[in-house]
């Protein structure tokens, strides 16, 4: 019991991570040791396991997918992201640069703590590092789209937000900024539990989940140095979306006028800055990445602190 009250605090902080764009889930998983299993757990979802549900062998699936460890997980991310979607939708609109600050940190740390995970360094593996970062580099200067409700863009909305979600380095929620539906899939339709827009990207999420672990076990145990590599250069490349200092860049009309959707003004982008001077905004901000560096570094000290105790 105490082993899945672990994995669900595991799970919460998964799904803390979600909510915030540039923050994958998928890093919380690789640090804290639960990243393969997770995977593998997923995938065993195939034809053997319905078998094994339908002719009523319950305990057998259970243990056939890790039902439990699964439980656990999906728990603690779903009470993370229904409970702190509030939260964050707050502190993003009165406290944006401490927020960006702590998540910086806590993504800067984590660089250093998967990459060490790597048990060898060559050719292949570094040039797998580079590639990892040009792509989360890339991602992170595309233009967002415009917001989409429409049924099969949801679903795809959700393919791509469930598979960034697991990938450490790629944010679900900055891939659904990016389509231009972070705000209606994951404020607004999480905090009015709107399920027209939630069953959708559920439908789709489900059907990536499944197919994407499929592939992402496979080369996880075929190619395990350079594909942690890879995800080690999505952490990295990620930085940027999460540098503190930035301010939204708002849709225009032909008067240079900001457009309104729901009251709202529409944001399109975020353009970032240095600060000028040390002020002591800054010096606070400053002081919350050092916190989300110290947070990763207590979390990687529990879970190796963890994992001795389960050996």
């Amino acid at each position: 019991m105490r082993q899945y009250i672990s994995i669900l605090f595991k799970g919460i902080a998964m799904g803390a991570a979600n909510v915030i764009p540039g923050v994958s889930g998928g890093t919380i998983a690789l640090i804290t040791n639960i990243f393969e299993r997770l995977i593998n757990a997923i995938k065993s979802f195939d034809f053997n396991a319905l078998k094994l549900l339908f002719t009523g062998k319950i305990k057998e699936f259970a243990v056939y997918t890790d039902l439990y460890f699964l439980i656990a997980v999906f728990t603690g991310v779903v009470i993370a992201i229904v409970s702190l979607a509030r939260i964050f939708d707050f502190l993003f609109e009165n406290y944006p640069v401490y927020i960006w600050a702590y998540f910086f940190g806590l993504v800067l740390a984590s660089v250093y703590f998967v990459g060490k995970t790597v048990q060898r360094w060559n050719i292949p593996v570094v040039l797998s590092f580079l590639v990892g970062t040009a792509i989360a580099i890339a991602i992170s200067v595309l233009n967002p789209a415009t917001e989409n409700d429409g049924f099969f863009y949801l679903m795809l909305c959700g393919v791509a937000g469930i598979c960034s979600m697991i990938l450490p380095g790629l944010s679900g929620s900055f891939i659904l900024f990016i389509m231009g539906n972070y705000k209606l899939v994951v404020i607004d339709a999480v905090n009015n539990l709107d399920a027209g827009i939630l069953l959708p990207v559920a439908i789709g999420a489900i059907a990536g989940l499944l197919a994407f672990s499929h592939l992402l076990s496979w080369v996880l145990k075929r190619f395990r140095n350079q594909t942690i590599a890879l995800l080690t250069g999505f952490i990295l490349g990620s930085l940027r979306i999460l540098w503190p200092w930035q301010s939204p860049v708002y849709l225009m009309d032909q008067n240079s006028t900001p457009i309104l959707k729901d009251g709202a003004e529409v944001i399109v982008s975020y353009k970032q800055y240095i600060p000028d001077s040390f002020s002591s905004d800054v010096l606070l901000a400053i002081f919350w990445i050092i916190v989300g560096i110290v947070s990763i570094a207590l979390i990687e000290y529990f879970a190796a602190k963890q994992a001795k105790k389960e050996i």
